[in-house]
């Protein structure tokens, strides 16, 4: 097995276990309603990120973002005791900003949308500047 894919399973495992100890063991109450969405180990197994979203305004997000922090050693060591790994990996928890990212974009697609409807109107209506036939004919 390479290590892109040991580092790929282990990231998949660790994923599981974050989201079941934060579900489980951990009893801060200014952790909102997280969801894992996604864990990155580096190819030597010796660190993970831990891409989270938080459903909430951004009071609830720095609220869970410190209960996260405070909680890293409970899950640092439910991963190494479930994963049994020479050595657990440390964790990083960064907010995944996929759903801001995505609600941005729709916005701009929106926007994009409008102009495109208002051009059409006003191209219904619209003249060329000079003569009709531009080019000489003739006489």
């Amino acid at each position: 097995m390479n290590d892109r894919a040991r580092a790929r399973k282990l990231a998949d495992r660790i994923k599981v276990v974050v989201a079941e100890t934060l579900e489980r063991r951990v009893k801060d109450p200014r952790l909102g309603f997280v969801t894992i969405t996604d864990v990155r180990v580096t190819p030597d197994l010796r660190e993970a990120t831990v891409f989270y979203t938080v459903l909430g305004d951004d009071a609830a997000r720095a609220e869970t973002a410190a209960a996260l922090e405070s909680a890293k050693g409970i899950v640092r060591a439910e991963v190494g005791r479930q994963t049994q790994v020479r050595f657990t990996p440390t964790l990083t928890f960064v907010p995944d900003l996929l759903q801001e990212n995505a609600r941005h974009i729709e916005d701009l697609v929106v926007r994009a949308r409008a102009a495109d409807r208002q051009l059409a109107e006003q191209a219904k209506t619209a003249r060329p500047a000079g003569d009709p036939d531009p080019y000489r004919t003739s006489p």
